[in-house]
C-alpha cells in the first residue's frame, strides 16, 4: 500500500444528508442553510446538503430544494445532492443543483430494499443521468454503497465493486464513492480496496464514505486516504445511519477526521468554530456528540491548542 500526504485530501460533511436521515429531530430549512454558509466560510470545501429521496420515506430531508434554492451559484458549486435516477437529476438540476451524486447498491439485495430496482438497471440509467447533468452544467459522482457488506447478503466480494468501478456506463462521471455503509469494514479492507479502484477509476477521484459502527471510522479514513482515496466522507457529531441498512451507526464524525488529517486551511480557531457549529446543530436536533474529539475539545487541557478556550 502505497501513502500520501493527508493535507491536501478534500473533507466532505455529510450532515445534512446521511446525518439527518434518523434523527428524531428535525432541522429547519432556515438552520440547514445557516449551516451550509458556516461550514463553507469556516474551510470545509464541500458538503452533501441534501436529497431527492422520496420525502414520505426522508422526511427531513423533504426541503432539500428550498436549500439549495437559498444558496447562491458559489455556493451551490460546493454542494452535492443524492440522487438515484434521470428523473432525481432533472428534478434537481431545474432547481439549480449542479453537483450530483448518483447512489447505488454493489448487491441487488439492497439496491432493490433502497431504491427499488436492482443494480443492473440503476447502471443503465447512468449515462442518462450523467447526460442531463451535464447539459446542465453539473457533475455526477458514482457512489456506490455496500462496497465492503450488504445488511442482507452479507460479506461484499471486491471483484464485483471493481467491475461496477470500470463499467464503461459510469464513464462522464467525475468521482467514485467506495461506502462503508454498515461501518463493518477494516483498515487493511478498505486500503487494498481503494488501492485496487485506483486504476480503474482513472482520472476520477476515489471517495470513501466510512461509518464508525464497529470504531474504526477514523482507523478506515486513514487507510483510504494512504491507499489513494482523495475525498473522505463525514458528518458533525457522527449523525447518520441507513433506513435500510439496519444495524449501522453514524457517519465518521467530521470534528474526529478534521483532527486526524489536519487539512491547510485548519487551524485551532477554525477547529472551535466547527465544533461550535456542530454543538447548536445537535441542540436543535436533541442529539448527543458521538465525536471523541468534541469531547477533548470540552475537556480541562487547557495547555492544548486544540481544546476551547475558557469562558
Amino acid at each position: 500500500m502505497t501513502t500520501r500526504s493527508t493535507s491536501s485530501v478534500t473533507i466532505r460533511d455529510v450532515a445534512l444528508r446521511d446525518g439527518l436521515q434518523l434523527t428524531d429531530g428535525r432541522l429547519s430549512t432556515e438552520s440547514k442553510i445557516a449551516l451550509v454558509r458556516t461550514l463553507l466560510a469556516i474551510g470545509i470545501p464541500e458538503l452533501e446538503v441534501g436529497s431527492m429521496a422520496r420525502p414520505d420515506l426522508v422526511p427531513a430531508l423533504a426541503d432539500t430544494l428550498e436549500v439549495v434554492a437559498a444558496l447562491d451559484e458559489a455556493e451551490r458549486d460546493r454542494c452535492w445532492v443524492w440522487v438515484a435516477t434521470p428523473g432525481h437529476v432533472r428534478r434537481a438540476a431545474d432547481a439549480g443543483v449542479r453537483r450530483f451524486q448518483y447512489c447505488l447498491s454493489v448487491t441487488d439485495e439492497h439496491n432493490m430494499a433502497n431504491i427499488g430496482r436492482d443494480t443492473a438497471t440503476s447502471m443503465d440509467a447512468l449515462p442518462e443521468a450523467i447526460e442531463t447533468a451535464a447539459a446542465a452544467g453539473g457533475a455526477v459522482q458514482l457512489c456506490l454503497a455496500t462496497s465492503f457488506t450488504c445488511p442482507i447478503s452479507g460479506p461484499v466480494d471486491p471483484e464485483r465493486v471493481l467491475e461496477l468501478v470500470a463499467d464503461p456506463r459510469g464513464e462522464g462521471t467525475v468521482d467514485v464513492v467506495l461506502a462503508d455503509t454498515l461501518g463493518q469494514a477494516h483498515p487493511q479492507q478498505v486500503g487494498d480496496l481503494v488501492a485496487a479502484a485506483v486504476g480503474p477509476a482513472g482520472e476520477r477521484r476515489i471517495v470513501f464514505h466510512g461509518h464508525d459502527t464497529w470504531g474504526m471510522g477514523v482507523a478506515n479514513t486513514l487507510a483510504a486516504v494512504g491507499a489513494g482515496a482523495r475525498m473522505v466522507d463525514a458528518a458533525l457529531g457522527g449523525l447518520g445511519g441507513c433506513p435500510f441498512a439496519p444495524g449501522a451507526s453514524g457517519n465518521t464524525a467530521t470534528e474526529d477526521v478534521l483532527f486526524a488529517l489536519r487539512p491547510d486551511w485548519l487551524d485551532p480557531g477554525r477547529f472551535h468554530e466547527i465544533v461550535a457549529a456542530s454543538g447548536r446543530m445537535l441542540a436543535e436536533l436533541g442529539e448527543g456528540s458521538r465525536s471523541r474529539t468534541s469531547s477533548g475539545a470540552h475537556g480541562n487541557g487547557r495547555l492544548f491548542e486544540w481544546t476551547l478556550p475558557v469562558g
